[in-house]
């Protein structure tokens, strides 16, 4: 599977870039390649590998998400510029 001229025109249509001739081709060329890399890829073996979401195996360190109580709510409420009992009251939108 190659990268033709067609091809890079198309991408370039695409990203709205106007490329000269010479930068088609250079285009066409480093496209042809990193294909060709992806390929390489596509030809080794992992079978056993497990598939990973990070490749330092970082785990979400976040707490659970459990309710407790806010002592600071009443100061907050007495900032808003308009409220109704314990509610912020904001303005339609649409």
């Amino acid at each position: 599977m190659g990268v033709d001229i067609k091809d890079v025109e198309h991408i370039a249509k695409l990203a709205r870039l106007e490329l000269t001739d010479a930068e088609k081709a250079t285009y066409q060329h480093q496209l042809d390649a990193i294909l060709g890399y992806m390929k390489q890829l596509d030809e080794a073996d992992t079978s056993g590998v497990e598939p990973m979401a990070h490749v330092l195996g970082i785990e979400n360190v976040m707490r659970e998400d459990e309710p407790r109580p806010f002592e600071g709510r009443d100061a907050i409420l007495n900032n808003l510029p308009e409220r109704e009992y314990d509610l912020a009251k904001v303005r339609k939108v649409l």
